[in-house]
This record gives structure tokens, C-alpha cells and sequence, in this order.
């Protein structure tokens, strides 16, 4: 038997929220593949930072766009100030992720059959941001040959997945993502959870809810700029509380010695040793106690 059974009354008022940058075709790709859920949003909010971004979407009845300076953290912001009044849940889906065609269905069951549940992250059957990332026919393949019911299993205190999250609106209320935590926004949808939490929000992660992530990489940050960010953020997030030091330890051990030791042979799709290069940058100025999560940006 699922976790979540509710009869629906009439449908909740659930707005998809995307912030994109520099990827208008794929952005144009993933809302084709969006129109196809069982529950369709109320409205589905693009942020991007110009025109080029989103192209021929913006002409898009079915989508709003708006626009702010780039960066994920202030995106996901812009999305939040444009929520249309009335919105139950708010879902922040990248612009490479392929939910199957239930998702939003199946976390709005969710969230109305526990109204104490504030965040849903669902569950990622393939995730290209590991690899050379994946191709949409892949994605859509994996979505059809796997069976939700398979993964009836619901995982406690589970920190939300930027790429494919939800929120109750009223247990979000006067929260915003933490604009310091500059581009990519690394550990951006971490941070937020924990503030949730920190307000009695129960988080988990459904298994039901799946999705593949493409894990496209263009549009992303350089290889030095995240490198800071990978061991700056995670500092700052442990200074205003929203890490442990246990969590703090670990984060930061696996990213730099994983850049480390893959330095030598480098994939081909990631920049090793600009990550390494920027991990110094990084542990240089906190040496010299400057806590500067927005230095990234300027690297």
C-alpha cells in the first residue's frame, strides 16, 4: 500500500518554479516533457536573466518569465516573489531534470495527506551530474522501464535535492534563499532545508516521486569558481548554523580529496584541477579569516 492515500477534493494549487540560465533549448525541451503530468501546475514560473535565455519560451502561453541578475539562490528568490496568491505547494524543478509523469501528482498527495510535511525531494533514478551527463531519450527510457511502486519507501530528515524539490508554501513563508551562496549556488537547497527544519518543517525524501536528471553541463560555472565554493560554502553554512561540524568535515574531505586524486586524469567533462585550484583559493582566505562566499563570482 502507498504511504500517501487521500481522496482529492478538487486539486491543489501547485506552481513549477525553473531558474535557468543560457540553456533555452534544453529549457524549451524540459517544459514540453512537463505538459505531460497527471497533475498539471497552476503555473509555471521560468527565472532567467535575459532574453537569450529562455528563447522562443518566453512566447510560451502556458509559462511567466521573469528576470533577475543571474545566480541560483537569487533565481529561486525571484520565483518565490512571484508566486501566484494562493499557491499550496511551490516545486523547483532544473531545467534538466525529466520527472515521471505522476510526480507533482504524487507529492501534492503527499504533502495534503501530512500536513506536517513541509519539503518533498523525490527520487533520482539516474543522475548525469555524476558522469558525462545523460541524453533525454535515456531519460525518458529509465522513467518508462522503472516502477514507481517499486520504491514504496519514505526516508526521514532528508535534505532537500535542488534539482527536484517541493515545499508547503505556508512553512516557507518569509524564507529566502541565501544570496551569498553566489552562481550554481553550491549547497544552496541545503542551506534552505536546514532553515526549514530549524522551523519544525519536516523533510523527507518519497520514493514514488522519480525523475532523471540530464546533469547537461553548459551553462555551468568554471571549474576554479566552484572549487571555492565547495569549501567556502560549506564553511559559511556552518558558521550560521545551518551545518554540523561533522557535516562541515565531511563535505569539504570528499570534494577536495576527490579533486585532488582525480587531478592527475582529469574526466574529460569536469575541470579537476580548476576545482583544486580554486579549494586553495578558498582555504587561503579562510586562513586569512575572510569568510567570502561571494568571492566565487569574482574568480
Amino acid at each position: 500500500m502507498a504511504p500517501f492515500n487521500i481522496a482529492e477534493t478538487e486539486p491543489a494549487r501547485v506552481c513549477v518554479g525553473i531558474a535557468t540560465r543560457g540553456r533555452p533549448d534544453q529549457l524549451a525541451a524540459m517544459l514540453d516533457n512537463l505538459a505531460g503530468q497527471t497533475l498539471p501546475p497552476q503555473a509555471i514560473i521560468v527565472c532567467c536573466s535575459g532574453p537569450e535565455d529562455v528563447g522562443a519560451v518566453a512566447a510560451r502561453g502556458d509559462v511567466t518569465v521573469v528576470y533577475e541578475q543571474p545566480g541560483l539562490a537569487r533565481q529561486r528568490n525571484g520565483i518565490l516573489r512571484a508566486l501566484p496568491e494562493g499557491t499550496d505547494f511551490v516545486v523547483f524543478f532544473d531545467d534538466d531534470f525529466y520527472p515521471d509523469s505522476r510526480w507533482i501528482e504524487t507529492v501534492s498527495r503527499a504533502f495534503r495527506a501530512e500536513p506536517d510535511l513541509a519539503c518533498i525531494t523525490g527520487h533520482v533514478l539516474a543522475d548525469g551530474i555524476l558522469g558525462p551527463g545523460l541524453t533525454r531519450e535515456a531519460a525518458l527510457a529509465c522513467i518508462a522501464a522503472h516502477d514507481p511502486a517499486a520504491d514504496d519507501w519514505v526516508i526521514e530528515g532528508y535534505s532537500p535535492y535542488g534539482c527536484n524539490m517541493a515545499f508547503r508554501c505556508e512553512t516557507i513563508a518569509g524564507l529566502r534563499f541565501d544570496e551569498r551562496l553566489v552562481l550554481y549556488g553550491w549547497l544552496e537547497d541545503r542551506d534552505f532545508g536546514t532553515r526549514v527544519a530549524q522551523r519544525g518543517g519536516r523533510l523527507i525524501k518519497l520514493g514514488t516521486a522519480t525523475g532523471v536528471h540530464l546533469g547537461v553541463k553548459g551553462g555551468r560555472v568554471s571549474g576554479r569558481k566552484l572549487g571555492y565554493s565547495q569549501v567556502m560554502n560549506p564553511v559559511y553554512m556552518h558558521r550560521k548554523s545551518t551545518m554540523t561540524t561533522a557535516q562541515l568535515i565531511r563535505q569539504i574531505a570528499r570534494n577536495v580529496a576527490s579533486n585532488l586524486v582525480k587531478s592527475a586524469r582529469p574526466e574529460p567533462y569536469v575541470d579537476r584541477r580548476g576545482r583544486l585550484v580554486g579549494n586553495l583559493i578558498a582555504a587561503l582566505d579562510l586562513l586569512r579569516l575572510r569568510l567570502t562566499p561571494e568571492r566565487a563570482a569574482s574568480l
